[in-house]
């Protein structure tokens, strides 16, 4: 898991304590500088807000926007 191409991320902030959380954006957004593509589950609209570029929003297994 050197320097993968995609990131699969589910739910990555499950669990963590503020600063965690906060690190863990940090992190995040310095890959996203680097050009590295994430694919991120969350339920958070603050975490999306923050990291995502695209949204897909999925609701009873279909894409409704």
């Amino acid at each position: 898991m050197e320097d993968p191409d995609i990131l699969l991320l589910d739910e990555p902030f499950n669990g963590l304590d503020s600063d965690g959380v906060r690190e863990m954006h940090d992190y995040f957004l310095s890959l996203k500088e680097e050009g590295k593509t994430m694919i991120l589950v969350s339920h958070s609209t603050e975490d999306i807000d923050l990291l995502c570029d695209h949204v897909v929003h999925i609701e009873k297994g279909r894409i409704v926007g």
